[in-house]
């Protein structure tokens, strides 16, 4: 009798690649002719990133800059949530947060979307933010896997503990 086998769906970002992503973008900020004088800068605001410069295109600019690191570091831009420019003062502000986690309410599409288009006999099952997806067959997970990468989904995964 075959044991079940399962992998866990998750959302996870590794917080050190963000710290050098906005380490990089700080540096590269620094040393660009075109951000001389123009107050720009990136830097950590407790769980946020907040991102400076003296007008709208600039603060962009420097959005854009860390975008770029974030892709070469292999994070997903789908977990990147921020502002539109703010004035404050002179300044112009962006603050941005990296999500993750998988909601309950992404959890439950994605749950759905396994129990309507996978292979039948396979279980998924939502724990805290994480969804666990198993079946006797292994052959189903990875189909199930191959069907979640084929999606179009308005946020990032992972599969982890494949056991």
């Amino acid at each position: 009798m075959a044991s079940e086998s399962s992998f866990d769906i998750v959302n996870k970002v590794d917080r050190q690649e963000v710290d050098n992503a906005v380490n990089q973008a700080a540096k590269e900020i620094s040393q660009r002719f075109d951000f001389k004088n123009v107050d720009a800068g990136i830097k950590w605001s407790g769980d946020s990133i907040d991102m400076q410069a003296n007008t709208e295109e600039r603060v962009s600019a420097v959005l854009d800059v860390f975008k770029d690191k974030l892709v070469k570091r292999q994070i997903s831009l789908k977990g990147l949530d921020a502002d539109e420019p703010k004035l404050s003062g002179k300044i112009y502000k962006i603050t941005a947060t990296i999500d993750a986690g998988i909601t309950q309410e992404n959890a439950k599409k994605l749950s759905k979307l396994i129990r309507d288009e996978g292979p039948k006999g396979v279980k998924a099952q939502i724990q805290g933010e994480e969804l666990r997806v198993s079946s006797k067959s292994r052959d189903d997970l990875q189909a199930v896997q191959a069907l979640i990468k084929g999606q179009d989904l308005d946020f990032a995964v992972q599969f982890v503990n494949y056991r």
